[in-house]
């Protein structure tokens, strides 16, 4: 399957900063590797793990909310930065890369 890269470094870096300035509310996320398919295990440090291997690779983020006024938070978050993604059972799932040809929403 072909896919199409729908996020930038710019992009990234402003999740990571968003993610950030939540403070209490900061949610845990995991990433999935375009290149293997493996998904990495829940974390909650968005300071330095977010952003230290690059986001080259990364099929999607996926953000664990756990309570309403963190799903709040999260989704205003994701909205001033007009990022590719949904909504989830879980929280929230940003886009790095879709199959071509896939409409997307974003947030």
């Amino acid at each position: 399957m072909e896919l199409i890269s729908v996020m930038n470094h710019t992009k990234w870096e402003a999740l990571r900063l968003a993610m950030c300035e939540l403070g209490q509310l900061k949610p845990r996320w995991r990433t999935r590797c375009v290149d293997n398919g493996h998904v990495t295990s829940w974390d909650n440090e968005w300071f330095y793990h977010f952003r230290e291997c690059g986001h080259d690779i990364t099929e999607w983020v996926e953000i664990e909310v756990i309570s309403n006024e963190q799903d709040t938070a999260v989704y205003e978050a994701l909205s001033q930065i007009h990022v590719p993604g949904e909504k989830t059972r879980c929280g929230y799932r940003v886009y790095g890369y879709i199959p071509v040809g896939m409409a997307i929403g974003y947030l």
